[in-house]
């Protein structure tokens, strides 16, 4: 019997209470006339199933009670369901941005088992030279298979208008070792990756739309990818990106047998499958063993390098992780401060209903059932809340795709799947319990004795206390989000005033790779380079042209080692630099200032004496005090005489210490790689440079028909780039701090009009007591003064916390940079008088005969 007791407590306690002892005795005679066994499981069934019932009974007339009363008070109800939608969709969407990016296991097949290789070096870690490559795949043992990729990009021509894609080489095992299949066709073969091998391509699925029109027949073709023709054997599917998400065709890598002579040449990058039972710290040691093997036969070229070995996510920068989690902290802390405002809501509605739950419990209701009733009520507003802020998570996504990075191989946006909305779902049903459930408990406390009491409108107690600590939270988490948005604002700031070294405004840029061999020699790149920037300097309002390697932040990399005559280089110094091949007016167009000797000339030939150009910082570095114009040194696989100076540009961005620059004339482009021939396109002009566009695209097509521009765009635009990330995350924690801002303006407001209400019998007796309305005034502004100043000194305490944690993305902004707290109090503070100005105004006008009579 005791166990069929315990059995009811299933049943809500009202339903236990009037029919326990009947069902008990029931229970007991049929213990005596049936068989034991078959009794307990019938009986078991019996009371899951009418426990389901009557549960599901009282829910529908809670349910049906709920809306009834929410329909009568349309203003509560909206205001509710508003609050708990903001907080539920930022929450939502930054979880959405942070599981796509960090979380979400990569599109491949054992992914938890992929590796990134890196070889390493005294302060970083990058691509690899396809000699050690080799080495790594040969001798370690640690691994099921190993590939590489490489980037590339490619003329894409025949097909329609001449385009150029951004591509990948792969080695012949990289696709199957991802486990991903061409959605039509095949993989590459191992004899398509050998030297000299007929050229074989897999498209993706866009290009295959966008180009080939969507049609099978596609397998087989002819293409030509700089000239040079290829056989499309396969199209990958729809969600597939590698190695990140610009990729649009895929070919093999080919390496010729001089690509493994130079160990110092490295532009790849290794992707390793670890065997079953092997973890990533097992193979890194077994890398580093190797790497120092290597560096006892290499002495020269592998001097202090070894390997570093990460997860295929472990590439992604500090600072965009940072970024994102960032983000959700903030979205979570704009949830807690909109929870909190919902469960202020929902207590002063139920102490508005005190003479109702006074009634009912006196009249027989439970405590139970009036707790389960606006339980109920909040979950219905949660839910509908939930759904609002789910609508408003997917609608701002497309706003936050800044922050997912480029190089990693997944979606620009992320998808609405079920994660998403188990997450979203999750954060709805947590929210309508956490804080429907204590407002409920502590409104149905002792109803009996308090709601019918005489004067139960009376302000104080523990309610009010408990209302209080809610409104101090809600200012403390805005103080939070206010400090945190200002420095990050401040390093926004710092970073977008950062002189990057040259003018951007009113520069276009473009892009024209010349494909080898066609433009394999210097005289065929110079005659194309100088029929272009003679046209183009006739078109009106141009001022200067110039063509370079590589523009400022589209290319960060290019570093080469240097060689100073009569330095003696130590194993493992950093003295590079990096390398730009530029033609003349390159500084006058990007207004890089010229501080001694002279631009590259025309007449800086293959046949004359190799010069260059260097930077400010080339000169205090190598040559503090002295006259650099003259001097010599080796860069580039040959040795270079000094004839002018120019300032530093950051071509690193805007973030990131970059080496010495150094530029060579474009005609002096030998013994250096083809990646490294001019390719972007500078115009200074006055009045509109994107109206150049159209005429641009116009004289390169009569320079070579087949040749494709590329990525037309203003160089400010390069520029703000650099910033995009940070403005994004910027105006996304500005948004949720004005929400969490304003929200917390409410629930003062709130806080304070009830407190007028509930005091207004008070408030009357002191004045018709002859109170000098000052005072009254006085001690509800003291009110305000005293919840403000515990939330703001609560909130700098955590909010200098969070600033520590976020010093990264500060840009050498401080953490307990003064300014970001002091406007961080002072608009508390606005919002305090504004929260507290119209209670205020009510009490002064409180009639003491009127309010007397009241209630």
């Amino acid at each position: 019997m005791r166990f069929y007791r315990a059995l009811l407590y299933l049943f809500p306690a009202g339903f236990r209470n009037e029919y326990a002892a009947e069902m008990c005795a029931v229970f007991a005679r049929k213990q005596r006339d049936s068989f034991a066994p078959l009794l307990w499981i019938e009986t078991m069934f019996d009371v899951l199933y009418n426990a389901l019932l009557v549960h599901l009974d009282i829910l529908r007339q809670d349910l049906t009670y709920t809306l009834r009363t929410l329909r009568r008070s349309p203003g509560f109800a909206l205001t509710a369901i508003a609050v708990a939608a903001l907080g539920i969709g930022a929450t939502t969407a930054a979880f959405a941005i942070l599981d796509h990016v960090i979380l979400k296991p990569l599109p491949f097949a054992d992914q938890d088992r992929l590796v990134q290789l890196f070889q390493e070096h005294a302060f970083s870690a990058g691509d690899v030279s396809p000699a050690n490559f080799r080495d790594w795949q040969r001798m370690s043992t640690s691994f099921e298979a190993m590939g590489c990729f490489r980037g590339l990009s490619f003329n894409l021509v025949g097909e329609s208008e001449p385009r150029r894609v951004v591509g990948s080489g792969l080695s012949a095992g990289m696709l199957p070792l991802l486990g991903v299949k061409p959605m039509i066709g095949r993989w590459f073969s191992e004899p398509e990756d050998a030297a000299g091998a007929q050229g074989t391509a897999i498209l993706s699925y866009a290009l295959w739309q966008s180009n080939f029109g969507g049609e099978t027949s596609v397998l087989g073709r002819k293409i030509l990818l700089d000239s040079e023709p290829y056989t499309v054997i396969g199209v990958m599917p729809k969600d597939f990106y590698f190695p990140t998400r610009l990729p649009q065709i895929w070919t093999t890598n080919r390496f010729a047998p001089q690509a493994f002579e130079d160990r110092t040449d490295q532009y790849i990058f290794p992707i390793g499958k670890l065997k079953r039972g092997v973890a990533l710290q097992k193979a890194q040691a077994e890398m580093s063993t190797l790497a120092a093997g290597l560096e006892r036969q290499y002495p020269k070229e592998l001097a202090h390098v070894g390997v570093l070995v990460t997860s295929l996510r472990g590439g992604m920068s500090q600072q965009s992780k940072l970024m994102i989690e960032a983000l959700l902290a903030a979205a979570g802390c704009v949830l807690l401060v909109a929870a909190m405002n919902l469960a202020n809501l929902l207590l002063a509605r139920a102490i508005g209903r005190g003479r109702e739950l006074a009634v009912r419990t006196a009249i027989g209701a439970g405590r139970e059932r009036l707790v389960r009733e606006m339980l109920t009520e909040s979950m219905v507003l949660s839910l509908a809340g939930g759904v609002l802020g789910t609508a408003l998570a997917v609608s701002v996504l497309p706003l936050l795709v800044k922050l997912v990075p480029v190089y990693l191989p997944i979606t620009e946006i992320p998808a609405v799947d079920f994660r998403f909305l188990a997450f979203a779902l999750t954060v709805t049903t947590v929210t309508s319990i956490a804080f429907g459930l204590v407002p409920a408990l502590r409104a149905c406390r002792d109803t009996a004795a308090v709601g019918l009491r005489e004067g139960a409108r009376s302000g104080g107690g523990p309610r009010e206390r408990f209302r209080s600590m809610l409104v101090m939270a809600e200012i403390s988490g805005s103080v939070v989000l206010l400090v945190c948005c200002a420095l990050l604002i401040r390093a926004l700031d710092r970073v977008s005033n950062t002189d990057p070294g040259f003018r951007a405004e009113g520069v276009l840029t473009a892009r024209m790779t010349l494909p080898m061999p066609k433009y394999e020699t210097v005289a065929a790149r110079d005659a194309f380079y100088r029929e272009v920037l003679t046209k183009v300097s006739q078109l009106p309002g141009v001022e200067s042209a110039a063509f370079t390697s590589f523009l400022p932040f589209v290319m960060r990399g290019g570093v080469w080692s240097i060689a100073i005559q009569g330095v003696t280089q130590e194993p493992g110094s950093l003295r590079n630099g990096s390398l730009r091949f530029v033609s003349p007016e390159y500084f006058k167009t990007l207004r890089i200032p010229l501080l001694a000797g002279r631009d590259v000339r025309l007449s800086d030939s293959a046949n004359s004496q190799f010069v260059a150009v260097v930077s400010e910082s080339f000169v205090k570095y190598y040559w503090p005090g002295l006259n650099p114009i003259g001097r010599t040194f080796n860069f580039g696989n040959s040795n270079r005489v000094v004839v002018g100076v120019v300032g530093d540009v950051k071509v690193r961005g805007l973030e990131r210490k970059s080496e010495p620059q150094v530029y060579l004339p474009y005609q002096q482009h030998v013994r250096v790689g083809d990646s490294y021939a001019p390719k972007d396109l500078a115009i200074r002009a006055s009045g509109s440079v994107t109206a150049l566009a159209p005429a641009l695209r116009e004289i390169v097509h009569q320079a070579d028909p087949l040749q494709p521009v590329s990525d037309i765009r203003t160089l400010a635009d390069i520029v703000d780039g650099e910033t995009a990330p940070r403005r994004v995350q910027a105006v996304a924690l500005g948004a949720f701090t004005a929400i969490a801002f304003l929200l917390a303006a409410i629930g003062i407001h709130g806080l304070l009009s009830f407190s007028v209400t509930a005091r207004t019998r008070e408030i009357a007796v002191r004045l018709a007591l002859g109170a000098d309305s000052k005072a009254i005034l006085s001690a509800i502004l003291a009110e305000t003064a005293a919840l403000t100043g515990a939330g703001v000194l609560a909130g700098c305490a955590a909010a200098y916390a969070a600033a520590l944690q976020l010093r990264a993305l500060l840009a050498g902004v401080t953490p307990e940079d003064w300014l970001s707290y002091f406007a961080a109090v002072v608009l508390c503070a606005v919002m305090a008088v504004g929260g507290s100005l119209v209670p205020a105004w009510r009490a002064l006008r409180v009639d003491p005969a009127v309010a007397i009579r009241t209630d």
